[in-house]
């Protein structure tokens, strides 16, 4: 496959079903080298009105999922998708749920840097694995550090507002055009794959892709 094919993921840091779904394309794509996808990563708060400093994880899922109980039924069935895809999330190390509207931003300004898909795995890493806060800019400085993006650069632009209008005003576009929910991943802007979508889906799509003759492709 040589045409390069776009492919849009609408997603957030700290949702688990687009790490899980990261989880599918990235195994898919490792089996295909040459696949024809041109990756960009697009953003979508889950929580876009949560205060700028968080809130503490077990009152944010007691809340949102009406009591400990459902939200422990909730996330054990995550914990076993989880596992599925290969995946380890250490739940009991995330003690806050951040704001991620400054992630985001890290996220829009690794794409300009061609350092987008390894900012977001950073990120995943840092929030699931990691425990680490990541709507705290010194978390988010260090995360894009570690990407080799400038330190002073990123810790400048955090302490703006730079950037925030154009990130919420992408996230409500991805609302008025139907996301309701995240990971939502395009494909040549025209189809729609809502969902955490496992890897065998995604070789079937490469091999749709490979199989169409080089006018459609």
């Amino acid at each position: 496959m040589s045409a390069t094919i776009q492919l849009d993921v609408i997603s957030d840091p700290i949702c688990p079903w687009c790490y899980i779904g990261k989880a599918g394309l990235d195994r898919a794509l490792e089996k295909n080298a040459d696949h024809p996808f041109r990756i960009e990563w697009h953003p979508f708060q889950l929580n876009p009105d949560m205060p700028a400093g968080g809130m503490d994880r077990r009152e944010y899922l007691e809340t949102k999922f009406g009591g400990k109980d459902n939200a422990v039924k909730v996330y054990g069935r995550i914990a076993d998708a989880a596992e599925a895809a290969g995946l380890e999330i250490d739940f009991a190390a995330i003690k806050t749920t951040p704001n991620t509207i400054d992630a985001h931003r890290l996220i829009h300004w690794a794409g300009l840097e061609g350092r987008q898909t390894a900012i977001v795995s950073k990120l995943f890493k840092a929030y699931f694995v990691e425990g680490r806060d990541i709507g705290d800019h010194a978390e988010l400085t260090e995360i894009a550090v570690s990407a080799e993006m400038d330190r002073d650069m990123i810790s400048q632009l955090l302490a703006s507002d730079s950037d925030r209008k154009d990130i919420a005003d992408r996230d409500a576009h991805a609302r008025n055009r139907g996301v309701t929910g995240v990971p939502t991943f395009v494909v040549a802007n025209q189809h729609v794959l809502p969902g955490a979508q496992p890897a065998d889906l995604w070789e079937r799509v490469l091999d749709e892709l490979r199989n169409q003759p080089a006018a459609e492709a």
